[in-house]
Protein backbone atom coordinates (compact mmCIF):
# COMPACT_ATOMS: atom_id res chain seq x y z
CA UNK A 1 0.00 0.00 0.00
CA UNK A 2 1.01 3.78 -0.65
CA UNK A 3 2.17 5.82 2.21
CA UNK A 4 0.75 9.18 2.79
CA UNK A 5 4.21 10.33 3.89
CA UNK A 6 5.86 9.38 0.69
CA UNK A 7 3.00 10.57 -1.71
CA UNK A 8 4.64 13.32 -3.92
CA UNK A 9 0.82 14.17 -5.99
CA UNK A 10 2.02 14.69 -9.53
CA UNK A 11 4.03 11.25 -9.12
CA UNK A 12 0.29 9.72 -8.53
CA UNK A 13 -1.00 11.71 -11.33
CA UNK A 14 1.42 10.56 -14.18
CA UNK A 15 1.57 6.98 -12.19
CA UNK A 16 0.15 5.36 -15.51
CA UNK A 17 3.50 6.08 -17.33
CA UNK A 18 6.46 3.27 -17.95
CA UNK A 19 9.29 3.63 -14.45
CA UNK A 20 11.94 5.68 -15.49
CA UNK A 21 15.29 4.21 -15.68
CA UNK A 22 17.73 6.69 -16.88
CA UNK A 23 16.33 10.14 -17.06
CA UNK A 24 18.82 13.23 -18.04
CA UNK A 25 18.84 16.47 -15.86
CA UNK A 26 19.78 19.06 -17.38
CA UNK A 27 19.52 22.23 -15.41
CA UNK A 28 15.98 22.92 -14.10
CA UNK A 29 15.07 20.26 -16.86
CA UNK A 30 14.15 16.17 -16.77
CA UNK A 31 14.28 14.41 -19.86
CA UNK A 32 12.17 10.73 -20.04
CA UNK A 33 10.89 9.14 -22.27
CA UNK A 34 10.80 5.73 -24.35
CA UNK A 35 12.02 4.36 -27.67
CA UNK A 36 10.66 1.15 -29.01
CA UNK A 37 10.80 -1.08 -32.26
CA UNK A 38 9.32 -4.29 -33.18
CA UNK A 39 9.36 -6.54 -36.54
CA UNK A 40 6.62 -8.93 -37.18
CA UNK A 41 5.45 -11.04 -39.77
CA UNK A 42 1.57 -11.38 -40.32
CA UNK A 43 -0.61 -13.18 -42.28
CA UNK A 44 -3.92 -12.18 -44.55
CA UNK A 45 -2.23 -8.43 -44.94
CA UNK A 46 -3.77 -6.64 -47.74
CA UNK A 47 -2.50 -3.39 -48.22
CA UNK A 48 -5.02 -2.09 -51.18
CA UNK A 49 -8.20 -3.73 -50.87
CA UNK A 50 -10.54 -0.80 -50.05
CA UNK A 51 -11.91 0.30 -53.19
CA UNK A 52 -11.29 4.26 -51.99
CA UNK A 53 -8.19 3.66 -50.09
CA UNK A 54 -7.80 5.54 -46.60
CA UNK A 55 -11.19 6.45 -46.54
CA UNK A 56 -13.33 7.13 -43.27
CA UNK A 57 -14.92 3.44 -42.40
CA UNK A 58 -18.02 4.97 -41.73
CA UNK A 59 -18.53 6.65 -45.00
CA UNK A 60 -20.69 3.75 -46.89
CA UNK A 61 -19.01 4.14 -50.00
CA UNK A 62 -15.96 3.16 -48.37
CA UNK A 63 -17.28 -0.44 -47.80
CA UNK A 64 -17.04 -1.66 -51.30
CA UNK A 65 -13.31 -4.06 -51.73
CA UNK A 66 -11.52 -3.69 -55.14
CA UNK A 67 -12.00 -6.89 -56.89
CA UNK A 68 -9.11 -9.83 -57.64
CA UNK A 69 -6.50 -7.78 -55.22
CA UNK A 70 -4.32 -10.83 -53.45
CA UNK A 71 -3.48 -11.09 -49.89
CA UNK A 72 -1.37 -12.65 -47.77
CA UNK A 73 1.78 -12.95 -45.25
CA UNK A 74 3.88 -9.83 -45.38
CA UNK A 75 6.68 -8.55 -43.21
CA UNK A 76 5.66 -5.12 -41.18
CA UNK A 77 7.67 -2.88 -38.76
CA UNK A 78 6.36 -0.30 -35.96
CA UNK A 79 8.91 2.52 -34.10
CA UNK A 80 7.89 4.56 -31.54
CA UNK A 81 9.77 7.20 -29.36
CA UNK A 82 8.27 10.00 -27.02
CA UNK A 83 10.37 12.25 -24.78
CA UNK A 84 8.98 13.64 -21.73
CA UNK A 85 10.57 17.33 -21.03
CA UNK A 86 9.54 18.14 -17.27
CA UNK A 87 10.53 20.95 -15.41
CA UNK A 88 11.79 20.77 -11.80
CA UNK A 89 9.35 21.19 -9.10
CA UNK A 90 9.22 24.98 -7.90
CA UNK A 91 8.17 25.83 -4.66
CA UNK A 92 5.42 28.67 -4.44
CA UNK A 93 5.14 28.44 -0.74
CA UNK A 94 2.39 27.47 1.52
CA UNK A 95 3.13 23.81 0.75
CA UNK A 96 2.50 24.98 -3.15
CA UNK A 97 4.35 24.16 -5.99
CA UNK A 98 3.95 24.29 -9.78
CA UNK A 99 6.02 22.11 -12.73
CA UNK A 100 5.27 21.90 -16.54
CA UNK A 101 5.40 18.99 -18.76
CA UNK A 102 5.69 18.96 -22.76
CA UNK A 103 5.90 15.64 -24.55
CA UNK A 104 5.38 14.37 -28.34
CA UNK A 105 4.91 10.99 -30.27
CA UNK A 106 6.59 9.91 -33.35
CA UNK A 107 5.54 6.83 -35.14
CA UNK A 108 7.76 5.25 -37.62
CA UNK A 109 9.20 8.80 -37.53
CA UNK A 110 6.33 11.24 -38.26
CA UNK A 111 3.99 12.62 -35.80
CA UNK A 112 1.77 10.63 -34.41
CA UNK A 113 -1.30 12.46 -34.53
CA UNK A 114 -0.60 15.76 -36.91
CA UNK A 115 -1.39 18.95 -34.91
CA UNK A 116 -1.61 17.17 -31.66
CA UNK A 117 0.90 17.26 -28.75
CA UNK A 118 0.47 14.52 -26.22
CA UNK A 119 1.24 16.75 -23.16
CA UNK A 120 1.65 20.43 -23.20
CA UNK A 121 0.87 21.60 -19.50
CA UNK A 122 1.19 23.34 -16.21
CA UNK A 123 0.32 21.67 -12.65
CA UNK A 124 0.36 22.64 -9.25
CA UNK A 125 0.11 20.64 -6.57
CA UNK A 126 -0.22 20.72 -2.68
CA UNK A 127 0.24 17.64 -0.24
CA UNK A 128 -2.78 18.34 1.32
CA UNK A 129 -4.94 19.89 -1.27
CA UNK A 130 -4.30 17.59 -4.68
CA UNK A 131 -3.70 19.36 -8.11
CA UNK A 132 -4.60 21.41 -10.69
CA UNK A 133 -3.48 20.85 -14.19
CA UNK A 134 -3.88 22.47 -17.00
CA UNK A 135 -3.39 22.40 -20.83
CA UNK A 136 -2.87 19.34 -23.07
CA UNK A 137 -2.49 15.66 -21.89
CA UNK A 138 -3.95 12.21 -22.29
CA UNK A 139 -7.38 11.10 -21.33
CA UNK A 140 -7.94 8.03 -18.94
CA UNK A 141 -9.91 6.37 -20.29
CA UNK A 142 -6.72 5.84 -23.30
CA UNK A 143 -3.72 6.25 -21.26
CA UNK A 144 -4.74 3.84 -18.40
CA UNK A 145 -6.24 1.27 -20.41
CA UNK A 146 -2.94 1.83 -22.57
CA UNK A 147 -0.32 1.75 -19.93
CA UNK A 148 -0.30 -0.46 -17.67
CA UNK A 149 -3.35 -2.97 -18.50
CA UNK A 150 -2.56 -2.84 -22.28
CA UNK A 151 0.91 -2.66 -22.63
CA UNK A 152 1.85 -5.35 -19.88
CA UNK A 153 -0.32 -8.10 -22.22
CA UNK A 154 0.01 -6.72 -25.67
CA UNK A 155 -3.11 -5.49 -26.34
CA UNK A 156 -2.70 -1.83 -25.66
CA UNK A 157 -3.50 -0.71 -29.16
CA UNK A 158 -6.76 -2.88 -29.65
CA UNK A 159 -8.35 -2.21 -26.06
CA UNK A 160 -7.11 1.17 -25.81
CA UNK A 161 -8.02 2.11 -28.94
CA UNK A 162 -11.08 1.15 -29.72
CA UNK A 163 -14.25 2.44 -28.22
CA UNK A 164 -15.95 5.64 -27.78
CA UNK A 165 -13.86 7.54 -26.20
CA UNK A 166 -11.28 9.94 -26.82
CA UNK A 167 -7.96 9.66 -25.76
CA UNK A 168 -6.01 13.45 -26.15
CA UNK A 169 -7.14 16.77 -25.23
CA UNK A 170 -6.28 20.36 -26.43
CA UNK A 171 -7.55 22.63 -24.22
CA UNK A 172 -8.68 21.00 -20.72
CA UNK A 173 -8.07 21.49 -16.61
CA UNK A 174 -7.83 18.23 -14.49
CA UNK A 175 -8.42 18.03 -10.56
CA UNK A 176 -6.66 15.18 -8.56
CA UNK A 177 -7.16 14.47 -4.95
CA UNK A 178 -4.76 13.82 -2.40
CA UNK A 179 -4.34 10.19 -1.51
CA UNK A 180 -7.26 9.02 0.37
CA UNK A 181 -7.71 6.38 2.80
CA UNK A 182 -10.28 4.48 2.14
CA UNK A 183 -11.48 1.06 4.18
CA UNK A 184 -7.89 0.54 4.51
CA UNK A 185 -6.89 0.77 1.08
CA UNK A 186 -5.64 4.15 -0.53
CA UNK A 187 -8.06 6.10 -3.00
CA UNK A 188 -7.04 8.50 -5.74
CA UNK A 189 -9.66 10.81 -7.43
CA UNK A 190 -9.57 12.54 -10.52
CA UNK A 191 -11.95 15.35 -12.46
CA UNK A 192 -11.07 16.63 -15.92
CA UNK A 193 -13.01 19.10 -18.30
CA UNK A 194 -12.03 19.37 -21.70
CA UNK A 195 -13.20 22.97 -23.67
CA UNK A 196 -12.01 21.60 -27.04
CA UNK A 197 -11.14 23.81 -30.54
CA UNK A 198 -11.51 27.39 -29.39
CA UNK A 199 -12.57 27.77 -33.46
CA UNK A 200 -16.31 26.01 -32.74
CA UNK A 201 -18.77 28.67 -32.95
CA UNK A 202 -22.33 26.99 -32.93
CA UNK A 203 -21.72 23.08 -31.84
CA UNK A 204 -19.34 23.69 -28.58
CA UNK A 205 -17.17 21.10 -27.63
CA UNK A 206 -17.02 19.93 -23.85
CA UNK A 207 -15.36 16.54 -22.23
CA UNK A 208 -16.20 15.75 -18.91
CA UNK A 209 -13.98 12.59 -17.11
CA UNK A 210 -13.80 11.32 -13.80
CA UNK A 211 -11.54 9.07 -12.82
CA UNK A 212 -10.91 6.85 -9.48
CA UNK A 213 -8.01 4.64 -8.85
CA UNK A 214 -8.28 2.23 -5.87
CA UNK A 215 -5.01 0.52 -4.48
CA UNK A 216 -5.43 -2.40 -1.38
CA UNK A 217 -3.11 -5.08 -1.10
CA UNK A 218 -3.01 -7.34 -3.96
CA UNK A 219 -5.79 -5.49 -5.39
CA UNK A 220 -5.48 -2.23 -7.89
CA UNK A 221 -8.90 -0.95 -10.06
CA UNK A 222 -9.47 1.95 -12.03
CA UNK A 223 -12.79 2.96 -13.14
CA UNK A 224 -13.32 5.83 -15.70
CA UNK A 225 -16.62 7.36 -16.88
CA UNK A 226 -16.60 9.97 -19.70
CA UNK A 227 -19.10 11.65 -21.42
CA UNK A 228 -18.56 13.95 -24.28
CA UNK A 229 -20.47 16.55 -26.62
CA UNK A 230 -19.48 18.01 -30.00
CA UNK A 231 -16.49 15.92 -30.86
CA UNK A 232 -15.95 14.27 -34.25
CA UNK A 233 -17.88 11.24 -34.19
CA UNK A 234 -15.67 8.25 -34.38
CA UNK A 235 -14.96 4.98 -32.20
CA UNK A 236 -11.17 5.66 -31.67
CA UNK A 237 -10.25 5.76 -28.68
CA UNK A 238 -7.18 7.22 -28.73
CA UNK A 239 -8.56 9.99 -31.01
CA UNK A 240 -8.28 13.89 -30.17
CA UNK A 241 -11.10 15.96 -28.55
CA UNK A 242 -11.27 18.72 -31.20
CA UNK A 243 -15.07 19.69 -32.31
CA UNK A 244 -17.62 17.88 -34.47
CA UNK A 245 -15.63 18.97 -37.59
CA UNK A 246 -11.76 20.09 -37.90
CA UNK A 247 -12.16 21.00 -41.48
CA UNK A 248 -11.40 25.17 -43.01
CA UNK A 249 -13.68 26.41 -42.47
CA UNK A 250 -14.95 25.54 -39.32
CA UNK A 251 -18.54 24.69 -40.13
CA UNK A 252 -20.01 23.44 -36.93
CA UNK A 253 -22.78 25.42 -38.11
CA UNK A 254 -23.41 22.69 -40.39
CA UNK A 255 -23.15 19.28 -38.53
CA UNK A 256 -25.55 18.14 -35.85
CA UNK A 257 -24.48 17.99 -32.22
CA UNK A 258 -23.07 14.44 -31.79
CA UNK A 259 -22.80 12.66 -28.00
CA UNK A 260 -20.47 9.56 -26.72
CA UNK A 261 -19.90 7.81 -23.60
CA UNK A 262 -17.57 5.34 -21.99
CA UNK A 263 -17.92 3.50 -18.66
CA UNK A 264 -14.77 1.21 -18.17
CA UNK A 265 -13.81 -0.68 -15.07
CA UNK A 266 -10.50 -2.20 -15.40
CA UNK A 267 -8.56 -4.52 -12.58
CA UNK A 268 -5.33 -5.69 -11.94
CA UNK A 269 -5.05 -9.05 -8.69
CA UNK A 270 -1.45 -10.15 -7.60
CA UNK A 271 -2.63 -13.67 -7.26
CA UNK A 272 1.33 -14.22 -5.83
CA UNK A 273 4.46 -12.77 -6.17
CA UNK A 274 5.16 -14.11 -9.50
CA UNK A 275 1.63 -13.73 -10.74
CA UNK A 276 -0.55 -10.38 -12.10
CA UNK A 277 -4.18 -11.00 -13.62
CA UNK A 278 -6.16 -8.66 -15.13
CA UNK A 279 -9.67 -7.89 -16.07
CA UNK A 280 -11.38 -5.18 -18.01
CA UNK A 281 -15.10 -4.21 -19.20
CA UNK A 282 -15.92 -1.19 -21.43
CA UNK A 283 -19.85 0.21 -22.13
CA UNK A 284 -19.45 2.48 -25.17
CA UNK A 285 -22.25 4.18 -26.15
CA UNK A 286 -22.70 6.57 -29.33
CA UNK A 287 -25.37 8.89 -30.46
CA UNK A 288 -24.49 8.58 -34.88
CA UNK A 289 -23.92 11.43 -36.44
CA UNK A 290 -25.74 12.43 -39.93
CA UNK A 291 -24.02 12.58 -43.02
CA UNK A 292 -23.66 16.35 -44.08
CA UNK A 293 -22.12 18.10 -47.04
CA UNK A 294 -20.03 21.20 -45.65
CA UNK A 295 -18.54 22.13 -48.65
CA UNK A 296 -16.99 20.78 -51.89
CA UNK A 297 -13.33 20.39 -53.38
CA UNK A 298 -10.91 19.85 -55.76
CA UNK A 299 -11.63 16.26 -55.66
CA UNK A 300 -15.49 16.48 -54.88
CA UNK A 301 -17.83 17.13 -52.22
CA UNK A 302 -16.51 17.41 -48.60
CA UNK A 303 -18.49 15.12 -45.97
CA UNK A 304 -18.94 15.32 -42.55
CA UNK A 305 -17.87 12.73 -39.85
CA UNK A 306 -21.18 10.85 -40.30
CA UNK A 307 -21.06 7.48 -37.48
CA UNK A 308 -23.46 4.82 -37.74
CA UNK A 309 -25.85 6.20 -40.62
CA UNK A 310 -28.44 4.28 -43.04
CA UNK A 311 -27.44 5.97 -46.37
CA UNK A 312 -25.55 9.06 -47.81
CA UNK A 313 -28.24 10.99 -49.38
CA UNK A 314 -27.68 14.42 -48.30
CA UNK A 315 -31.90 15.10 -47.99
CA UNK A 316 -32.85 11.89 -46.24
CA UNK A 317 -30.00 9.88 -44.57
CA UNK A 318 -30.32 9.62 -40.90
CA UNK A 319 -28.27 8.51 -37.86
CA UNK A 320 -28.71 5.82 -35.34
CA UNK A 321 -27.60 5.65 -31.74
CA UNK A 322 -25.31 2.18 -30.98
CA UNK A 323 -23.99 0.83 -27.58
CA UNK A 324 -21.75 -2.18 -27.31
CA UNK A 325 -19.87 -3.49 -24.51
CA UNK A 326 -16.14 -4.97 -24.61
CA UNK A 327 -13.59 -7.26 -22.16
CA UNK A 328 -10.03 -7.87 -21.82
CA UNK A 329 -8.76 -10.22 -19.76
CA UNK A 330 -4.85 -11.21 -19.69
CA UNK A 331 -2.68 -12.57 -17.15
CA UNK A 332 1.82 -12.09 -16.57
CA UNK A 333 4.14 -14.55 -15.25
CA UNK A 334 7.30 -13.57 -13.87
CA UNK A 335 9.14 -16.86 -13.84
CA UNK A 336 12.61 -15.43 -13.18
CA UNK A 337 14.30 -12.19 -11.81
CA UNK A 338 14.57 -10.80 -15.40
CA UNK A 339 12.07 -13.14 -17.60
CA UNK A 340 8.15 -13.20 -17.84
CA UNK A 341 5.74 -14.83 -20.04
CA UNK A 342 2.07 -12.85 -20.85
CA UNK A 343 -1.02 -13.68 -22.58
CA UNK A 344 -4.16 -11.18 -23.00
CA UNK A 345 -7.97 -11.18 -25.17
CA UNK A 346 -9.75 -8.74 -26.13
CA UNK A 347 -13.29 -8.91 -27.38
CA UNK A 348 -14.89 -6.36 -29.26
CA UNK A 349 -18.62 -7.68 -28.89
CA UNK A 350 -21.75 -7.08 -31.75
CA UNK A 351 -23.52 -3.49 -31.05
CA UNK A 352 -27.15 -2.55 -30.67
CA UNK A 353 -28.38 -0.11 -33.07
CA UNK A 354 -31.99 0.16 -34.72
CA UNK A 355 -30.09 1.16 -37.87
CA UNK A 356 -31.32 -1.33 -40.68
CA UNK A 357 -28.28 -1.16 -42.66
CA UNK A 358 -25.45 -3.22 -41.65
CA UNK A 359 -22.64 -0.71 -40.81
CA UNK A 360 -20.46 -3.49 -38.56
CA UNK A 361 -22.89 -3.99 -35.87
CA UNK A 362 -23.49 -7.47 -36.02
CA UNK A 363 -19.96 -8.60 -36.26
CA UNK A 364 -17.44 -9.50 -33.36
CA UNK A 365 -13.68 -9.60 -32.96
CA UNK A 366 -11.86 -11.80 -30.59
CA UNK A 367 -8.11 -11.12 -30.54
CA UNK A 368 -5.97 -13.04 -27.89
CA UNK A 369 -1.78 -12.51 -27.64
CA UNK A 370 1.37 -14.46 -26.28
CA UNK A 371 3.95 -12.70 -25.30
CA UNK A 372 7.65 -13.36 -23.96
CA UNK A 373 9.58 -10.67 -22.15
CA UNK A 374 13.28 -10.70 -20.74
CA UNK A 375 14.65 -7.42 -19.02
CA UNK A 376 18.40 -7.07 -19.79
CA UNK A 377 18.92 -4.53 -17.58
CA UNK A 378 16.93 -1.83 -15.54
CA UNK A 379 15.08 0.39 -18.26
CA UNK A 380 15.72 -1.97 -21.41
CA UNK A 381 13.87 -4.97 -22.22
CA UNK A 382 13.69 -7.45 -25.35
CA UNK A 383 10.77 -9.42 -26.31
CA UNK A 384 8.71 -12.08 -28.44
CA UNK A 385 4.96 -11.91 -29.23
CA UNK A 386 2.35 -14.23 -31.36
CA UNK A 387 -1.07 -13.41 -31.72
CA UNK A 388 -4.37 -13.98 -33.53
CA UNK A 389 -7.80 -12.18 -34.48
CA UNK A 390 -11.02 -13.97 -35.39
CA UNK A 391 -14.14 -12.13 -36.41
CA UNK A 392 -17.64 -13.39 -35.66
CA UNK A 393 -17.86 -13.21 -39.57
CA UNK A 394 -16.56 -11.67 -42.94
CA UNK A 395 -17.78 -8.65 -43.50
CA UNK A 396 -17.72 -4.56 -42.20
CA UNK A 397 -15.49 -4.82 -39.13
CA UNK A 398 -17.35 -4.49 -35.75
CA UNK A 399 -18.64 -0.76 -34.98
CA UNK A 400 -15.92 -0.16 -32.25
CA UNK A 401 -13.26 -0.70 -34.21
CA UNK A 402 -11.70 2.73 -36.09
CA UNK A 403 -11.10 0.94 -39.23
CA UNK A 404 -12.07 -2.79 -40.53
CA UNK A 405 -8.03 -3.63 -40.75
CA UNK A 406 -7.12 -1.68 -37.51
CA UNK A 407 -4.93 -3.16 -34.64
CA UNK A 408 -4.01 -6.28 -37.13
CA UNK A 409 -3.88 -5.44 -40.68
CA UNK A 410 -6.73 -8.28 -41.26
CA UNK A 411 -9.77 -6.41 -42.91
CA UNK A 412 -12.89 -8.88 -42.06
CA UNK A 413 -14.16 -8.02 -45.86
CA UNK A 414 -11.30 -9.88 -47.28
CA UNK A 415 -10.63 -13.04 -44.74
CA UNK A 416 -12.27 -14.22 -41.31
CA UNK A 417 -9.09 -14.41 -39.28
CA UNK A 418 -5.31 -13.74 -39.51
CA UNK A 419 -2.18 -14.41 -37.35
CA UNK A 420 2.04 -13.36 -36.29
CA UNK A 421 4.36 -13.06 -34.40
CA UNK A 422 7.34 -10.85 -34.21
CA UNK A 423 10.01 -9.62 -31.97
CA UNK A 424 11.12 -6.08 -29.88
CA UNK A 425 12.77 -4.02 -27.65
CA UNK A 426 11.91 -1.18 -24.92
CA UNK A 427 14.10 1.46 -23.79
CA UNK A 428 13.01 3.52 -21.18
CA UNK A 429 15.16 6.59 -19.93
Amino acid sequence: MLKKSNLNVIGVAIAFMPIWANAIDLGPFTITGFAKGEFGRSSNQCSNCQFYPNEDRQRPWADATSLGVSYGAKDGSLTLFQPYITTKEFDLGHGFKVKGLLSQRWRDGKKDIDGVLYEKNATVLHEDYGLIQLGAFPTRSWSVADYPYGTSLGIADAWASSGAGYGLLTQAVRYGSPLLDVAGGDLYLEATYDSGSSKAQVRQPALYELHAKYVKGPWMLDAVAQSSTNGQAMAWGHGPFIGVTTTAPFNDNIVDSNKQSVLMLIARYQLNAKTDLYGGIRHNRWSGSKAVVTGSGASGLLWSNMFNVDGVDANTNKAYSASSTDISLGAVYRFAPKWNVNTGMVYLDKARTQNPLERGQSNTMLLNTLGLGYEIQPGFSVYGFAGMVNFGKKGLAPLSMPGHAAFTGVDPRIAKSGNWMGAGFVYTF
